[in-house]
Parts: C-alpha cells; sequence; structure tokens
C-alpha cells in the first residue's frame, strides 16, 4: 500500500539506533532498532566507531519501513535525534578520525576545570556563572583532543556531534543544531552565537573554524537525501531531512510540551526537568535557560537528579530473594505519608540540581525497629518525589511557573510511584499514549519539514495525545509539608558526613 503521507522519526541512543514510522496523527505503525557497541578503553573513557551509527541508520529505517508495510515514496521527511555531547572529529570527506568521545566519557575533567576557570561571561548560563561545565560537553572535549591528541585536532577538517554527523552523510550539509549548541557549546542566540572570547581565553581558537559555521533551527529542512544516503535507507533520493537534536530535548516535543509554562518531566534511572518560558533567566540551582533551544523565541530551564530508578532498582536487588516490585509496591502502598519518619535524600550517585554537588551522597535517617523493608522502599520514592519538588521550588523561585507537567518513562509503570510525584508536587500529572517520546518529537519535526504543519507547536498538537492524568490529592500534599521540610534541611546537615571518605 501507498496511503500516507507517513514521517520517520529516528532515535540514535546509547546502546542502540531505534527508527520508528508514523503517520501524521502521531499513531506508529512500526519500530526497529539495531545495536551498536561501546569500548571502554580506560576509567572514565567511552568510546563509539561513527561507522557503526551509519550502519544502524541504514538497518533500522529499511526494517521499519517494511514491517510498517508501507511504500517508501510514501515518506515526505525524516529526522533525527541522538544522545548529547557525543563528539566526533572527521576529515574532510566526513569519515571520523577517531571513535567518538560519547556523552558518558568523561576523560576531560581537567579541561572542564579550565572552562570554569576562564570565567567568561558566557558562562552565566548554569547557575547563574557558578556552574558546573561539565566533562562530558563539547567544549572540554574538543580542548582534550587540542591538549592530548594534536595531530587528531590540527587534521580534523570539522569537530561535531553525533547528530551533526548523521546529516552530513544524510544530505551532504555540514551544519550544527540549534539545541545541541545553545545547550552544550555555549552558543547564546541572543548575544552573537558561538563565543569567540571563551576559545580564546582557552587557547582553542581553531575550534571555531572546525565546527559547523551554520546552526540550523529544530524543524527546519537541512537538505534532501544524496543518492547514496537513499540507497543506504532504502528511501527515495531528494526526501527532506529534518533538523533534530538532543534526545531527551527533542522528547519534549514528542510529550506535547511545547508552550510556555510547561515541564516535561522524563524518568528512568535519572530523572530530567526540562521547561519552557516565554522569558530568560538565570541563577543558582537551575541549568539554562536555553534560548531558541526547542522552540524559537522560548527559553528552556533544566533540572535533572542523578539517581532516581536506580535507588530503585538498587533496593529491590539488594533484598534479592526473587522479590518484585509489585510485592513492594503492594507493601508500600497503604503506609502513611512520611513513612512514619523516615527520610532518604536521594543523592546516591550526587546531586545535579540545585545543589550540583557531585560528592553528596544518599542517607536515610530516622529509621526504628518498626520499619520495614516497605516503609523503605516507600521512603525512597517519596525522597525522589522530595528531590524533585525541591528543583521545581527552585524554578519557582526564578519566575518559572509549571503550569501543566507531563511524564513519561520508567516512573509511570507505578501507579503508586505517580501518586506519591503528584502528591508531593501537588500538579497534575499528564501522560501521553506514546511512550517513545524522541521518536515522536523527530517524527514532528519530520512533519514540519515536509509542510504538513505551519509549525512545531501545531504538530505537536495534532500528532501528541494525552492518555490519562494523574491528579493530586491535596490533603495528601499538606501532609507532606513537614517530612518534605525535612529533606530539605537533610542536606546542609549530612554535608560534612555523608561524602566519600578523604573528601569531607
Amino acid at each position: 500500500m501507498i496511503g500516507g503521507p507517513y514521517v520517520i522519526g529516528v532515535d540514535g541512543g546509547t546502546e542502540s539506533l531505534r527508527a520508528g514510522v508514523f503517520d501524521l496523527q502521531g499513531r506508529p505503525l512500526a519500530f526497529a532498532a539495531t545495536p551498536y557497541r561501546t569500548d571502554f578503553p580506560q576509567p572514565g573513557w567511552a568510546e563509539q566507531n561513527p561507522a557503526d551509527w551509519w550502519a544502524a541508520i541504514g538497518s533500522s529505517v529499511r526494517q521499519a519501513v517494511q514491517e510498517a508495510g508501507i511504500d517508501p515514496t510514501a515518506v515526505a521527511a525524516l529526522s533525527v535525534d541522538t544522545t548529547c555531547c557525543s563528539v566526533v572529529a572527521l576529515d574532510e570527506a566526513g569519515q571520523a578520525l577517531r571513535p567518538a568521545l560519547i556523552w558518558m566519557d568523561v576523560r576531560s575533567s581537567a579541561e572542564a576545570d579550565s572552562v570554569v576557570a576562564s570565567g567568561d561571561a558566557a558562562l552565566k548560563i548554569n547557575g547563574g556563572g557558578a556552574g558546573p561545565v561539565s566533562a562530558e560537553w563539547m567544549i572540554p572535549k574538543a580542548l582534550w583532543l587540542q591538549r592530548h591528541e594534536p595531530a587528531v585536532f590540527e587534521k580534523a577538517a570539522t569537530v561535531c556531534e553525533y547528530q551533526d554527523y548523521l546529516n552530513f552523510h544524510l544530505t551532504g550539509r555540514r551544519v550544527a543544531s540549534i539545541n545541541n549548541a545553545a545547550i552544550r557549546w555555549h552558543y547564546l542566540a541572543q548575544d552573537g552565537g558561538f563565543q569567540p572570547g571563551l576559545l580564546n581565553k582557552l587557547g582553542l581558537d581553531a575550534l571555531l573554524e572546525k565546527w559547523p559555521a551554520e546552526v540550523v533551527p529544530l524543524g527546519q529542512v537541512i537538505g534532501g537525501l544524496t543518492a547514496t544516503a537513499a540507497e543506504h535507507l532504502g528511501l527515495p533520493p531528494d526526501l527532506p531531512v529534518a533538523q533534530g537534536g538532543a534526545d531527551a530535548f527533542i522528547g519534549m516535543i514528542g510529550l506535547g510540551v511545547v508552550k510556555p509554562g510547561s515541564l516535561a518531566f522524563l524518568t528512568g534511572s535519572s530523572h530530567l526537568q526540562l521547561g519552557l518560558s516565554d522569558k530568560p533567566f538565570h541563577g543558582a540551582g537551575v541549568w539554562g535557560t536555553y534560548a531558541d533551544a526547542v522552540i524559537p523565541g522560548l527559553h528552556v530551564v533544566e533540572g535533572g537528579q542523578t539517581s532516581t530508578g536506580s535507588v530503585v532498582k538498587w533496593f529491590r536487588d539488594l533484598l534479592g530473594g526473587g522479590v518484585t516490585y509489585d510485592d513492594l509496591n503492594k507493601e508500600a502502598r497503604d503506609l502513611p505519608p512520611g513513612c512514619e519518619g523516615l527520610i532518604v535524600q536521594d543523592h546516591f550517585q550526587g546531586n545535579r540540581t540545585p545543589h550540583t554537588d557531585p560528592l553528596s551522597r544518599g542517607a536515610f535517617t530516622g529509621l526504628s525497629l518498626k520499619h520495614s523493608r516497605g516503609h523503605m522502599f516507600r521512603a525512597i520514592i517519596e525522597g525522589i518525589a522530595f528531590g524533585s519538588e525541591l528543583i521545581l521550588e527552585t524554578m519557582r523561585g526564578r519566575g518559572f511557573e509549571p503550569r501543566e507537567i507531563v511524564i513519561a518513562g520508567g516512573a509511570t509503570r507505578s501507579d503508586l510511584w505517580l501518586q506519591i510525584h503528584a502528591d508531593v508536587s501537588n500538579v497534575p500529572l499528564k501522560l501521553t499514549k506514546v511512550p517513545d517520546a524522541p521518536s515522536l518529537g523527530s517524527a514532528i519535526l519530520a512533519a514540519v519539514a515536509a509542510g504538513q504543519f505551519p509549525d512545531i507547536a501545531a504538530a505537536a498538537e495534532a500528532m501528541v495525545s494525552v492518555e490519562r492524568v494523574v491528579e493530586p490529592n491535596p490533603h495528601t500534599h499538606e501532609a507532606y509539608r513537614p517530612y518534605y521540610e525535612a529533606y530539605k534541611r537533610a542536606y546542609p546537615a549530612l554535608a560534612g558526613i555523608a561524602r566519600p571518605q578523604g573528601d569531607r
């Protein structure tokens, strides 16, 4: 059958590349994923072969189109999101000169310190100038290449990201995404774009010539598929390719978070809170705001918790004996809010926001012989919810009041966890019908590029559907208030205690 038109959303993740075929109502017809390998040659290093990404996009797109049972000529456009800060050095032909330093590679910690030490005004974007600058980000990784592999850096015609590598091989055009650049390259759209002053202070002036000169907004057509790319993907030549961005931020679009005052709440091993504001703001405890990073004219504010679902899994695994999440949810469900005085600090892998303290650690406080494993399980979930609320409270203190929260990810599989999150923050939580938000977000961008909708907001309105809403219980919210206040007091009280040995 031909039918259609259809659009393809590609999600390049850490472990695999996944392609989805969607109709213009946002309904998925088929998905296909192709895995690839990550190498860890030294502690703190994580590398992938960009040729594996290219092989994976061909395999996944071909398989998804075949399983959808559609004619390739019925596809109107495609777009790609990828992991962010997966940095590649390319030669003139666009071939990788070395394996990519993917997002989790933190070998450039000393270089990140150098960026902070520059004191450049561009750093105001996170924490109001207090940072952090992560070793994961573009400039520290590029600086590491210059310092430690100067021959590679010198030979590189292009230094870019996973996103840009795929788009170059799809269209033959060397461009960057406004999303990646704004959130992790210190690109300030309202202040001239790239910041040569910062690069000059680092002795990294050459990077400006190696970066793609053109920065393209989300959903804009980069170009059409080259003949080689079309053959590789099994799609028509000249098929429009839309600019995408970093997976979590494109996930905002796939959740319908496209208007001021809305916030995407992405849950899993960690939690990520991404909101849209109609005005810029910066300050301690928040990351951003990033101008035009998702929707032109709007500003993205970012918060995050490093260890959330990973703590829940840790506790379940620690119990052993075949204990299931269903067992623990049943034991925790009817316990009172606050778990009879048991408070958990959720910093098992440090704190991302609002404290930005990588050395802070988790803690149970208030334990008694009355407490059961059900108490401890519920207290972990409550501690995570308190951490989320503290991020929202910090955002409110900077002038951003989330009026709508759309939640996705691992926490949505637990009704108990959803209700605790809603009750602690006293905000309704919306759940959408398509849980694969990044792939749908990319498909929405493809639909805009194909001319099917006038802009991203209109496309999201048509292609994202709400499945249900979790309403907060105001009485339970009030019952949580003293325990939330106790949670906030725990961090300063434990700052000199719950830390790795030698880092007190």
